[in-house]
C-alpha cells in the first residue's frame, strides 16, 4: 500500500493544462463532502526540486484552497515521460 503524506498546498504546482479542467460546482462539492467525511482519496503529485506538480485531484485540491487549509493528503507517483 501506497504511503500517503502530508503536502503543503502552496507547494503543489498545477500545470496551465490541468488547471483549466476546473470544474467549480464539482469543487464546490467536494468541499462540503470534505467537512462532512474528511478527504476519501488522497491527490497524486510528482516530485519536481522543491515543489509538487500535480498529476491527478485538481477538484480536490481546488476543495482544500477554497477551504482555507494549508495542507493536503497525497501520493508521490512516478513521472511518465511520454
Amino acid at each position: 500500500m501506497r504511503e500517503q503524506h502530508k503536502l503543503p498546498i502552496e507547494k503543489i504546482y498545477v500545470p496551465a493544462k490541468r488547471a483549466r479542467t476546473r470544474d467549480e460546482a464539482k469543487v464546490q462539492e467536494i468541499a462540503e463532502s470534505v467537512l462532512e467525511e474528511g478527504l476519501k482519496i488522497p491527490i497524486s503529485v510528482r516530485k519536481d526540486g522543491e515543489r509538487y506538480v500535480l498529476v491527478e485531484g485538481l477538484q480536490r485540491l481546488e476543495a482544500f484552497k477554497a477551504l482555507g487549509e494549508d495542507t493536503i493528503l497525497g501520493y508521490f507517483v512516478q513521472a511518465r515521460i511520454r
